[in-house]
């Protein structure tokens, strides 16, 4: 399993509502389950949310940060949102060799909070380069 380490260093981040404010305007998703309190205590959630692809956006700084340019290049995800995330809530990506044949790696990848849930599970494969 030669340039296939068989975890990664995880990416840790504390999600602040701060960090949703800028995460929509620079995605555009104004949705108000992330930006009003009111409005979401209203929601089965009864408060705000983080935006899933801004939760997800930690598993691809933990493949570019080990894979660099060979994730950016080509790697594959396959994910699941299985919890929300909460402002206040610390979450943590990590990936753990799951298979190599030299050439390809393949990681489960997670994140999660610091209750140790899942809020995101799945899959990340990457071209190795030789």
């Amino acid at each position: 399993m030669s340039g296939a380490p068989a975890t990664l260093a995880p990416v840790e981040r504390r999600i602040t509502q701060e960090r949703l404010v800028e995460y929509a305007d620079a995605s555009g998703d104004h949705n108000p389950l992330h930006l009003d309190e009111e409005f979401a205590r209203g929601t089965p959630y009864g408060r705000t949310i983080a935006h899933g692809m801004l939760v997800l956006a930690l598993v691809s700084e933990l493949m570019t940060g080990s894979f660099r340019e060979a994730w950016l290049r080509g790697g594959r995800l396959k994910t699941r949102f299985r919890a929300p995330v909460f402002p206040g809530d610390t979450v943590r990506a990590t990936g753990t060799l799951k298979g190599s044949d030299g050439a390809t790696a393949t990681y489960d990848v997670a994140v999660t909070n610091e209750g140790g849930e899942n809020v995101i599970t799945g899959e990340a494969s990457v071209t190795l380069d030789a």
